[in-house]
């Protein structure tokens, strides 16, 4: 046994607690659960406003702006993914106010510190919730309302394109859109675009019904659309010819095959299985604008599907408060809640309007003619020439004029 003088008890008792004043003391919460948020069941805009919602269709439609049955198809979808068990000290969050939430967030645009206090839920709960949502969105629900193209589906998809925009051989309308941000810490101008925004950009082909067929989300916001495209996955395995794209096929009233396209603006580059429009900038003839037009009203779908997506989701219409891994996955998920709601219109017969089917191009042997130059050569260019003929010739068999 060791025996210290007083002297040097003293000393050590004096080193012990200098020792402990130095170290670094954990700042106690204050309490456990605020005593607002206490009050969610009582207070909080969800237990509130419920049942109200749920005696109102229009109340509901317009709070989260899609309609009761949409709303919990969805749930249906997530809600193993996202329940939790209750435990001794607190009672979980339920999946439906977990749903309510994240969609309160994606169609409002309110921020995470206004959400927190309508739900009286903490900022990092909030934050939590959207990310779980959002996830089992994805996870659950992209294979069914954006499953990978098959043949058959792009098949489906050019007989609507030929039906309601008079584009034969389309399946699908590319183009990209920038998602406002707020600039990420250490990231110099990689986010900067021309719009002197930060962004990040969401590259999109579209069907003939506004559906959100396969995106590309996540390119910094400096680059082009057409540098995007072409570093893109969707820009690569159309140049691989790995997109289960359907063999040549003739045009109607005709034997000239040409193969499935999609069509974009003069951002992108004229490929096999690209049309961009002929350039403004040289004198065109009356084929040439013919196609155009044919082309921009064909490509305009996919310009009417990004409006349709930030008229639901008014999150776009300010710069999202996420880091960029968070944002794609949000933007992802609104992109899939988009299909849902679409497919829903499609499914009820609420089509703003239906364009009838045209008749069968009966076009007459010189119209043929026009389409001799094809052969086997098929560059893009003279697949364009094919298209600008074959519109010039079918343009006064149309049901409505172009």
């Amino acid at each position: 046994m060791l025996n210290f003088t007083n002297r040097e008890l003293a000393l050590i008792a004096v080193a012990l607690d200098a020792e402990e004043n130095e170290r670094p003391k954990r700042k106690r919460k204050a309490y456990w659960v605020h005593e607002m948020f206490k009050q969610r069941k009582k207070e909080g805009e969800y237990w509130t406003a419920r049942r109200h919602l749920l005696a109102d269709e229009k109340k509901f439609f317009s709070y989260y702006h899609m309609p009761q049955s949409v709303f919990y198809n969805i749930l249906s979808h997530i809600e193993d993914s996202i329940s939790k068990q209750n435990t001794r000290f607190r009672e979980a969050i339920t999946p439906e106010e977990k749903l309510a939430v994240t969609l309160k967030y994606l169609t409002s645009g309110t921020s995470v510190r206004n959400l927190s206090t309508s739900f009286r839920l903490g900022e990092t709960t909030i934050r939590s919730i959207i990310k779980e949502v959002c996830k089992a969105v994805i996870d659950k629900m992209m294979s069914v309302y954006m499953p990978t193209p098959t043949a058959e589906d792009w098949e489906k998809i050019t007989e609507g394109f030929n039906d309601r925009w008079n584009f034969p051989n389309c399946i699908g309308a590319i183009d990209g859109k920038h998602i406002n941000i707020i600039a990420p810490p250490n990231s110099g101008s990689l986010y900067y675009n021309y719009k002197k925004h930060f962004s990040i950009v969401l590259l999109a082909i579209v069907d003939d019904r506004y559906r959100f067929t396969v995106v590309d989300i996540g390119a910094y916001g400096k680059n082009s659309d057409g540098g995007i495209f072409a570093s893109s996955k969707i820009g690569k395995r159309i140049q691989n010819n790995r997109f289960n794209i359907p063999s040549d096929k003739a045009l109607p009233g005709t034997n000239v095959a040409l193969p499935h396209v999609f069509v974009g603006d003069e951002a992108f580059p004229l490929q096999k299985n690209i049309m961009r429009p002929y350039s403004r900038s040289q004198q065109l003839s009356q084929d040439q604008k013919e196609f155009n037009n044919r082309l921009s009203r064909a490509r305009k779908v996919v310009e009417d599907a990004f409006g349709i997506l930030y008229q639901k989701f008014e999150i776009y219409n300010k710069n999202i408060r996420l880091n960029p891994d968070m944002v794609d996955n949000v933007v992802l998920t609104t992109c899939i809640l988009h299909n849902v709601m679409r497919t829903y219109n499609i499914e009820s017969n609420e089509e703003y309007c239906s364009r009838p089917r045209p008749a069968h191009h009966n076009l007459h042997q010189e119209a043929f003619n026009d389409l001799r130059h094809i052969g086997g050569n098929t560059t893009a260019f003279n697949i364009r020439d094919s298209f600008a003929a074959y519109f010039k010739s079918s343009v006064g068999q149309l049901p409505w004029n172009t």
